[in-house]
């Protein structure tokens, strides 16, 4: 692919009520918004269930997007250690997706997507949202878990055209 051909990032917000994506390509500098989306399943359901729809949700994302990459939050460290792990089980599921993909995963830290979504480390998701609805020139804002995703997309790709890029933290040998 030669850098005129541009690049196409799925970016991901882990939830197991809530999961967001958002994709984004960037051709030389500019950024455009290619599609975004919640998968959102019952609470109530078993987390295997749950999970089960967030996998197969995903897996009709990248077939109908087929994105080049993927970028991911990282996990924070939550106060109930019963929502951390379920978190992480719902981000092991978007690792396992992607990679099974042959996408490079790359993850990057709450405080780092605010920071160059908005300049602040510590800002609100409303800010967020309203953030990448301007800079992708969308007209109208995004659900929350869905800005969060084009923002770690946008965070991605922000950071990708600087040298020393970082390695990814998943890539399975099998491409597509």
């Amino acid at each position: 692919m030669t850098r005129s051909d541009g690049v196409t990032v799925l970016g991901l917000d882990p939830g197991t009520r809530h999961f967001g994506w958002g994709l984004v390509r960037r051709v030389g500098t500019r950024m455009t918004h290619v599609g975004h989306g919640v998968v959102s399943v019952a609470g109530e359901g078993p987390l295997g269930e749950r999970l089960v729809a967030i996998e197969r949700a995903l897996v009709e994302v990248l077939s109908s997007f087929a994105p080049h990459e993927a970028s991911i939050e990282s996990m924070f460290f939550a106060k109930d250690a019963s929502s951390a792990s379920k978190l992480a089980h719902a981000r092991g599921v978007g690792l396992l997706v992607t990679a099974r993909a042959g996408l490079a995963v790359f993850e990057y830290p709450p405080a780092r997507v605010k920071r160059t979504v908005t300049g602040a480390g510590r800002a609100e998701k409303a800010q967020v949202a309203q953030m990448i609805r301007i800079m992708l020139g969308l007209s109208v804002t995004p659900p929350p878990d869905a800005a969060d995703a084009l923002a770690v997309a946008v965070t991605h790709l922000q950071g990708r055209a600087l040298p020393g890029i970082r390695e990814p933290i998943a890539r399975a040998a099998v491409h597509r």
